[in-house]
């Protein structure tokens, strides 16, 4: 009922709206008391927040850790409950991979083992990205079918790889293979869904093989299986808001995602100072954009406070280059917390930096978690920030008489 009225306010102008999300931008305090984001020094952010709005946002709903996929859903104003949407096909869509009812996707990690079978490092180390492709190829040169249905892999960033399985007619309703914790055996693939008895058999057997295969390199001898899913049927964003809109993404899960919504992907390269410059050159084409910063949630789930205190730094040296834009409106952001001291994804509310031409600014001190809680946006749940990003853009009319 609320999406039905709200498309039914919209109206159609030449406004335009920026939503950044840095993943994974909140954290807690560490040994010195602060934050990533309160010891960043961010002169730019500090001082937008001083003359804009503040609040913070519970990104799926209270006590709930959300993956990448559920966070950004609801930034983009979709119910993660009711839109359950595996990793893979969203890393799948992303590399630009072709899929259709019968394609069964998985991300996956390569990740080391040890003699027992357990796992020492989910990530492998993060190994180089042509590391991964060599691996790749040598999956793919290896194991090419699996009970009658043909099987794929692609190459993404670092320890990330998608795996693909053609000709499945039943669900895909499987859990992960990836424990998320170390010191254990990486888990077996079962059914939690009707009619997905073959496709946890596939997956199993596809790990069985692997490990085979894999067992002599020194870091990447493993593999575990993520977002083992189908495609779904999902709303577009033009239908649910009548935006024109671009996504300006690095990593391959979040160029899918945005794709997955009918969001145009732009080429970019792996700088933000390219990021800005795709921004720029397209500025004219579109009424909406996502602009992905990946690095504060990598570091994050690294633990590594400092270089995650340095990407904020960075991306708070763009800012005037993204301001001399004249978005109407900018909405600055996380999709969930990783805070380093957590080496993880947390349930921790996210701050929100919201730039528009109808502020209602209080006294703060800058941009943080504990300054966005005296904000006069106050609580939200992120799958109502694009109301207020439609809002503040005057895009939705009065409701009533």
């Amino acid at each position: 009922m609320r999406d039905d009225i709200l498309k039914s306010l919209i109206e159609v102008n030449g406004t335009k709206l920026l939503l950044i999300i840095l993943d994974g931008l909140s954290g807690i305090p560490d040994a010195t008391g602060k934050t990533e984001l309160e010891t960043a020094f961010k002169e730019n952010m500090d001082r937008l927040a001083k003359t804009n709005d503040l609040g913070y946002m519970v990104p799926v709903a209270t006590g709930i850790t959300p993956g990448s996929g559920p966070g950004h859903l609801s930034v983009f104003g979709y119910d993660p409950f009711e839109y359950q949407i595996g990793r893979g096909i969203l890393e799948s869509l992303g590399l630009g991979i072709k899929v259709d009812d019968k394609t069964v996707t998985a991300r996956c990690n390569f990740a080391t083992v040890d003699k027992e079978g357990k796992i020492i490092d989910r990530r492998a180390g993060r190994i180089s990205t042509d590391n991964n492709k060599r691996l790749v190829s040598i999956l793919n040169q290896n194991i090419k079918e699996i009970s009658g249905h043909k099987v794929e892999f692609y190459s993404g960033k670092e320890h990330r790889f998608v795996t693909i399985v053609r000709g499945v007619d039943g669900n895909a309703f499987v859990n992960d293979t990836d424990p998320q914790v170390t010191d254990t055996k990486p888990l077996k693939a079962e059914p939690f869904g009707p009619n997905s008895e073959e496709c946890a058999n596939i997956i199993n057997r596809i790990f069985e093989k692997s490990m085979d295969i894999l067992k002599d390199e020194t870091k990447a001898n493993a593999i575990l299986f993520r977002g083992i899913s189908k495609i779904p049927i999902i709303e577009s964003f033009y239908e649910k808001y009548r935006l024109k809109s671009a996504c300006i993404a690095t990593y391959p899960m979040y160029k899918g995602l945005a794709s997955l919504v009918g969001m145009d992907v732009l080429d970019t390269k792996d700088s933000l100072n390219e990021q800005v410059k795709s921004l720029k050159n397209n500025f004219n084409n579109y009424d909406f954009f996502f602009f992905h910063v990946k690095k504060t949630d990598s570091f994050g789930e690294d633990g590594d406070f400092n270089s995650k205190v340095k990407v904020i730094e960075e991306f708070d040296k763009i800012i005037p280059e993204i301001l001399s834009l004249n978005f109407d409106v900018i909405a600055i952001t996380a999709d969930h917390s990783t805070p380093s001291v957590m080496k993880a994804h947390s349930y921790h509310y996210v701050p929100l930096l919201f730039i528009n031409r109808f502020p209602r600014p209080v006294d703060v001190n800058g941009f943080s978690e504990k300054e966005s809680l005296k904000g006069s946006i106050g609580k939200i749940y992120s799958k109502e920030l694009m109301s207020l990003m439609l809002a503040a853009s005057l895009r939705l009319k009065k409701f009533g008489a």
